[in-house]
């Protein structure tokens, strides 16, 4: 057949065409390439996390380099463009030394590479976008990154121990590490304000001779529910509060409340327990000998359990009401009697256990409060005297607590609360609480009522 110049024309023309559509095509898909926007690193006691914020889906690889020179994890990200100086980016982990970028093996990767100081087994996953966060991609590293706080020894009960003991008190705070918990208004995390009342709340329990405080987290790290109950456990605590600040969808809301576990979510917790035997026996610890003497007979563990849990959860209750008659005296309060509910959090059989709502973050004027470390050592002031004044009501037998008595004392020119809590080794709180005192000044000639353990 004979090619026309007609023909040549509308075949170039053709051409054009599809040159032009594959170039569009090309910069529509290297307009749709994903950006790095973000690098957040959460250093935990076992573990350390990196979250990569992006403006899009991205595909991803990695792979170790443990084989002589310096311990490496690669990351290669597809199609990704970089906008953040990796080699800034702060870790504050023992266990990441360095994130920095690499030469990539192609144009259209971005290469990341994390200087570790041990071999650890990464694990690399996507998350979809969800409430505040995009596209991320998520590099877990687990390893010893944090050296956690020193905490006290634990308590040993047993039988034999003829000392008198402190009430063991385990407080959590709320979310921490890549879990914020809520924000207020101005920007204030709720994991912050939590981890503050709950370490001033520790400080306060440590200064009581007669008490001990257990941390279950030290730092900003997040800790899972699973972490949080087994720390309970293993400090044999005597009662346990978690800590956090509420947050609505409208800003009216502001008071606090406590919670306690409800009959149905405790009911869960004991099936569980008696499934899991690692679990039972850290929760029938001080029961074994009634068991062993069975030959740990399930029913036997079973009846034991259903006690443990009726008591605690009766103790609870308990607390929770002069907990919350203590927060009424320094902060509005948006429910007067403790709610029941079904915190996994208070899942702990044994052991007493409340949640307390410390106030409203999404309110910005309980946000400010919330920030102001005025505030946050009155709330961990009402938070002790209300746990203090449940041992003093329902002592523990073998703690010092129930052990304790009373001397008389006339008060003399000089003297102040803190010059008698150092005299008698005990707390200027707990003197004032015995004498219901609403002020710390004294007058020559009063009377007080001295606790003495």
């Amino acid at each position: 057949m004979k090619v026309t110049r007609t023909m040549k024309q509308r075949l170039s023309a053709r051409v054009y065409a599809l040159m032009a559509g594959f170039l569009v095509l090309c910069t529509a898909f290297a307009g749709n390439a994903a950006t790095i926007e973000n690098v957040r690193v959460y250093p935990s006691p076992e573990n350390t996390r990196v979250v990569f914020d992006l403006s899009a889906a991205a595909r991803f690889s990695y792979f170790t380099l443990y084989d002589g020179g310096p311990l490496r994890v690669v990351l290669d990200l597809h199609d990704v463009e970089n906008s953040i100086e990796l080699s800034n980016v702060e870790t504050e982990s023992l266990l990441l030394r360095l994130i920095r970028p690499s030469a990539p093996p192609a144009d259209n990767v971005t290469r990341v590479v994390f200087e570790v100081t041990d071999k650890t087994e990464a694990k690399v996953f996507s998350l979809e976008p969800k409430e505040r966060y995009g596209h991320r991609i998520v590099v877990d590293l687990p390893g010893r990154s944090l050296i956690p706080e020193v905490q006290p020894a634990r308590v040993i009960r047993t039988a034999e121990t003829t000392e008198f003991r402190p009430v063991v008190v385990a407080i959590d705070a709320g979310h921490g590490g890549q879990d914020p918990g809520s924000i207020g208004p101005a920007g204030t995390f709720e994991k912050l304000v939590t981890l503050a009342v709950a370490q001033r709340l520790a400080a306060k329990i440590n200064a009581d001779p007669t008490m001990q405080a257990v941390l279950t987290r030290t730092g900003d790290y997040s800790l899972s529910l699973s972490q949080r109950a087994r720390a309970i456990r293993q400090a044999r605590a005597d009662f346990f509060i978690s800590i956090h600040a509420d947050a609505f969808t409208s800003p009216q809301p502001r008071g606090a409340s406590v919670w306690v576990l409800s009959r149905r979510r405790s009911d869960t917790e004991l099936g569980r327990a008696l499934e899991n035997k690692e679990r039972l026996s850290e929760e029938l610890y001080e029961l074994e000998p009634s068991l062993d003497r069975n030959n740990n007979d399930p029913n036997l563990a079973r009846a034991l359990l259903d006690m443990r849990r009726d008591d605690s959860m009766n103790d609870g209750s308990l607390a929770a009401e002069l907990i919350l008659s203590e927060l009424g005296k320094v902060t509005n309060l948006h429910r007067r009697q403790p709610q029941g509910a079904s915190f996994a959090v208070l899942s702990n059989i044994g052991t007493p256990s409340v949640l307390v709502e410390i106030g409203f973050i999404s309110n910005p004027q309980k946000e400010r409060l919330l920030r102001n470390a005025n505030h946050q050592e009155k709330l961990a002031t009402a938070l002790y005297r209300g746990v203090r004044q449940h041992f003093i009501r329902h002592p523990i037998p073998g703690t010092l607590l129930a052990n304790q008595s009373f001397q008389r004392h006339i008060v003399r020119s000089g003297e102040s609360l803190s010059v008698l809590a150092d005299r008698y080794s005990t707390t200027v709180d707990a003197i004032m609480e015995v004498n219901e005192l609403t002020s710390t000044v004294l007058r020559v000639g009063q009377e007080l009522q001295i606790p003495i353990t």
